[in-house]
């Protein structure tokens, strides 16, 4: 049984990305869709990194782990939409094996990354909060870096993990994966292998991945709301929650979808689908609208930008 499962899956060169099962006809409008959606993430991300980057008012940790975030919402948007866009307009819908396993590990690897990166962002507004007066050494330019630094090596060995086990299982059922892009659960769904222990060490993997986050940021939000309720001004407490509104915006959609996604019976496969959109889609296009419209600084740094094109535009 075990060399037919390795010899089955050694036949395996491509998989069929099923998507959304609706009317061919419909595929033009959600192909728009996708397009305008992932015109808008390129748009927003790309401009709040350069904002980031040229206004040196910006130069502060906040906007440090931000420019990063746009960047991680950037690239996990584009492992998964233009293949996606393609493939409504394509017969076949394949996609190779090796392309299958790139796609799995360069997703688990940015939605680990921002998961974290998330968490060093709530520490960075519980510091700002809670011990403004300690601000500038409790989050030096060091430790930012080692903060996005360390985000990425646990997305890199959590990606790899995952990856290695999902891609050694014995894919003998079929070659249709039924989702837009290539996730873990609907390719245990082809598997003919005993799944028993890979859901374990799935779980536990997930568990350790997501508790601290988790954690980190309940608590941090614990000791800033507690701080905000002793400032006796009005305006004062309306201001300390304002900077941390977007940030807990962010937080909500990306552990709602993920939650939802991943604790949802598997028998509903369309849902998982609609999820999916939340933090492929939904979150990488309304992160630099959040924390834009919401964020003075930045509206300031728009404008001096429009401003110089615009007067250089005027002298040509």
């Amino acid at each position: 049984m075990a060399d037919r499962g390795t010899s089955n899956r050694s036949e395996v060169t491509d998989f069929i990305l099923v998507g959304f099962r609706v009317r061919p006809e419909l595929h033009i409008l959600l192909f728009l869709l996708f397009l305008l959606v992932y015109a808008m993430i390129l748009l927003g991300n790309v401009g709040m990194m350069v904002i980031i980057m040229t206004d040196p008012r910006l130069n502060t940790p906040m906007y440090f782990f931000l420019g990063n975030l746009s960047f991680i919402d950037l690239f996990c948007s584009s492992v998964i939409v233009p293949k996606a866009m393609i493939n409504f307009w394509s017969e076949s819908k394949s996609i190779s094996f090796a392309g299958c396993v790139t796609q799995l590990f360069l997703f688990a690897l940015f939605i680990v990354t921002e998961g974290f990166l998330l968490a060093a962002m709530a520490y960075d507004r519980f510091t700002a909060i809670c011990s403004p007066l300690l601000y500038s050494v409790h989050t030096s330019a060091r430790l930012c870096a080692q903060l996005v630094a360390g985000s990425h090596f646990c997305g890199c060995i959590s990606s790899v993990l995952q990856t290695s086990m999902t891609f050694t299982l014995s894919f003998c059922a079929s070659r249709a994966i039924d989702h837009f892009y290539c996730d873990t659960r609907p390719l245990e769904r082809l598997s003919c292998s005993d799944l028993f222990v890979h859901k374990v060490v799935s779980f536990s993997l997930s568990g350790i991945i997501i508790l601290p986050t988790i954690i980190v940021i309940i608590v941090s939000y614990l000791y800033i709301v507690s701080t905000v309720l002793k400032i006796p001004s009005p305006e004062g407490r309306k201001k300390a929650f304002s900077a941390c509104s977007s940030h807990l915006g962010v937080v909500g959609v990306l552990y709602g979808a993920v939650f939802f996604m991943y604790l949802t019976p598997d028998r509903y496969p369309e849902l998982s689908k609609v999820a999916s959109l939340c933090y492929t889609l939904v979150t990488p296009m309304l992160n630099p609208l959040i924390y834009s419209l919401r964020n003075k600084d930045v509206k300031e740094a728009l404008r001096k930008i429009l401003g110089e094109k615009i007067f250089l535009f005027n002298s040509i």
